[in-house]
């Protein structure tokens, strides 16, 4: 595979171009970030033989492209539930902290009484591939996140409002570690408030302050599928909610939190 979203260097995580995001051409995608967490959430959780129940990011400001320094903490041991937290820096300053909650499978034969789940989305072989471009002028090959995403859109990416789409990455995360299926989740997810833009993008801003995911079950495979919709109140706050699938159906839930405003 070529060149990865990241590369280490003297213990800090240098991103490459593939990690760009829409909004500044100088700082990360979100979900580049949010997936580079996820991969220290679960490494560092691989012998708690507990599963992924919540991961929630907040977007502090514009992360850079710098050297960026990942610390992670345990504020929560236990036996059945774990909470982790990392926090990620750019040459001292916090840019991003983010939260993961771990939690003792569901056991089995509990009595029944649950909501219907949402239905599953149609495959991703139904789908039309669509390649985007930040930089119209470089067209779909310039280097950044979107461009590091394969796209099979099950609506029309050009319509405003809620659409689904699946994404798989092309790239691995780090040198020789591809993405693992925990960490396309927010990965993809992070793309919901473009996927479902409620404004025209050459007019407005709606750019997401956070991520937050929780978990019905732990992913599995290459494709993620995002079922999104946006919802913004006059006076009041703007947001993002989505479905997040895999080839078997829905895995988690995720909303996004968005600051509105003209260009």
């Amino acid at each position: 595979m070529s060149e990865p979203l990241f590369t280490e260097d003297d213990g800090a995580f240098v991103p490459g171009p593939h990690t760009r995001g829409p909004w500044d051409p100088a700082a990360l995608h979100g979900g580049a970030v949010a997936a580079l967490l996820t991969d220290a959430f679960e490494r560092h959780a691989a012998v708690l033989e507990l599963s992924c129940a919540r991961l929630t990011f907040d977007f502090v400001r514009p992360v850079p492209m710098a050297p960026l320094s990942l610390s992670l903490d345990v504020p929560r041991p236990g036996r059945r539930v774990v909470e982790l937290a990392a926090v990620v820096a750019s040459d001292g300053e916090t840019v991003c902290r983010a939260d993961a909650l771990f939690l003792a499978a569901v056991p089995s034969g509990l009595p029944s009484a649950q909501a219907p789940l949402p239905a599953p989305l149609e495959g991703p072989t139904a789908g039309r591939r669509v390649e985007f471009a930040l930089d119209e002028s470089a067209g779909p090959s310039a280097p950044s996140f979107p461009a590091a995403m394969e796209m099979s859109w099950l609506d029309d990416p050009a319509q405003l409002g809620p659409a689904r789409v699946w994404m798989r990455p092309r790239r691995d995360l780090l040198p020789g570690r591809a993405l693992s299926p925990l960490a396309r989740v927010p990965a993809t997810a992070d793309f919901a408030n473009g996927v479902a833009a409620p404004l025209p993008f050459a007019d407005y801003l709606f750019i997401n302050a956070d991520l937050a995911l929780h978990f019905l079950r732990v992913p599995r495979g290459e494709w993620i599928g995002v079922d999104a919709g946006s919802h913004a109140v006059d006076g009041g706050t703007a947001l993002t909610a989505s479905v997040l699938h895999d080839v078997e159906g829905p895995v988690a839930w995720s909303y996004q939190a968005l600051v509105v405003g003209p260009r």
